[in-house]
């Protein structure tokens, strides 16, 4: 893991070809199963499934037999600790609930607002690597306190045509019983379109691979999407009291996710930069996805070195990071420099892995430099949000001079006739 100065980082950041420039390829590659999905519809859908997941399969749909199958993957240790994280996200989102409102004014007018849930939601669940039933939860909880009435889950199926066992037994819990075995671009492509078997939704949420983040980018319009999300991604600014094995075992839980995650450490302590170098080579050594953490912390792990907490927070700021633990002394004293950021983890036992997880917070969050705009997935994606207007005669009668005006101004005539003619109606 390099060790650098924050000039070198910022130097090394600007300089870094983007993800536009990259995308020729992989966007060539998207819009084509795109077309196909809807051009050939279920049938495409079996032939990607075969091509990219080596599976023939009889059935898109997850069936009953495999939801009882699942069971027997079930442990006390699982179902308890499924049932408290959901019980967690359940009572954090719950916090986010947004309601109705309407004013009325002295004069009779009324404004206000309309809050209706979005009516039909796709959850991408990735696989590959992992499973994740986290996602389930993170995902399907906020929709559903939000009151969407049809949820839908697709996720790719394994070498045995079987979606991962503790992703249907999390959505169980929450109720799902409509699972597609669809991974990938086409999955997205199958829920924006619409298929023989795959309803069209009106919004696509979850992480996921490159194609996954594409696909989402060029159906967007045709469906609402939560956001484009990158690699995962972790910065960790520590001083010279942070524990150096809690750093580094931090830095390497989301190094674990694949080669191109990102684990950056900000540090006022180059003695403490030795050691979370050293606990890099020792931890690694003894997990499981070495080579995925290798290849994740020779191309993107980096530790910074700089003179003050206060030069910490704008390098942070810069990074923008999806997850930003402050592993310092008095981390709400620095709470108050840092403004972009997709989760915050404060002090040495908040490590990310309880936001992924347990906490309640959601933990599908902005990548990829994209907090410094956006904001991880809540209640509030899964609502829309339409204006009232209420005016009474006399009171559009007392501005629509003014209406006029500026109608005029923009050259729409139209617009101020149809004020013009309520209030020739008025005069006469």
């Amino acid at each position: 893991m390099r060790i650098i100065t924050a000039e070198e980082y910022i130097a090394e950041w600007n300089n870094s070809t983007s993800a536009e420039e990259n995308d020729a390829a992989l966007d060539d590659a998207v819009l084509g199963i795109i077309r196909k999905v809807r051009e050939k519809q279920d049938k495409a859908l079996y032939e990607y499934t075969k091509q990219f997941d080596g599976v023939t399969l009889d059935d898109l749909v997850v069936s009953e037999k495999e939801f009882r199958e699942a069971k027997q993957f079930t442990t006390p240790e699982f179902l308890t600790a499924l049932k408290q994280a959901a019980k967690n996200i359940r009572a954090y989102h719950n916090e986010q609930k947004e309601k109705s409102w309407l004013v009325e004014q002295d004069n009779g007018i009324m404004l206000g607002q309309k809050i209706t849930p979005i009516d039909r939601v796709g959850v991408y669940v990735p696989g590959g690597k992992a499973g994740y039933p986290s996602t389930v939860l993170m995902t399907v909880i906020p929709a559903q306190l939000a009151g969407v009435k049809e949820i839908v889950i697709t996720t790719p199926p394994g070498k045995d045509g079987k979606v991962n066992p503790y992703v249907l037994l999390a959505a169980e819990l929450l109720g799902i019983k409509k699972i597609y075995k669809i991974g990938g671009a086409q999955a997205i492509a199958a829920l924006a379109y619409g298929t023989e078997t795959v309803k069209k939704v009106d919004k696509i949420v979850g992480p996921g691979n490159a194609y996954v983040a594409r696909a989402k980018k060029w159906v967007y319009g045709t469906v609402g999407i939560d956001m484009i999300a990158g690699p995962s991604e972790i910065c960790i600014i520590a001083d010279e009291k942070a524990n150096p094995r809690y750093v580094a075992a931090d830095l390497l839980s989301q190094a674990e996710h694949d080669e191109s995650a990102r684990a950056i450490c900000i540090t006022t302590s180059e003695q403490l930069a030795d050691s979370i170098q050293e606990e890099i080579v020792l931890q690694t050594s003894r997990l499981e996805r070495k080579e995925i953490i290798d290849a994740s912390i020779e191309a993107n792990g980096r530790i910074i070195i700089v003179d003050s907490l206060e030069s910490a927070a704008q390098v942070a700021n810069i990074i923008a990071a999806e997850h930003l633990e402050l592993m310092v002394e008095h981390p709400t004293e620095l709470l108050p420099q840092i403004k972009h950021a997709g989760a915050i983890f404060l002090g040495s036992y908040s490590p990310e892995p309880l936001g992924d997880y347990f906490a309640g917070p959601n933990h599908t969050l902005p990548t990829s430099g994209t907090a410094r705009f956006a904001s991880g997935l809540g209640v509030y994606d899964f609502l829309k949000k339409s204006t009232i207007i209420s005016y009474p005669r006399q009171a559009l009668e007392d501005v629509s001079d003014q209406i006029i005006t500026l109608a005029n101004v923009e050259g729409l005539s139209a617009h101020a006739n149809a004020i013009q003619i309520r209030k020739d109606d008025q005069d006469a």
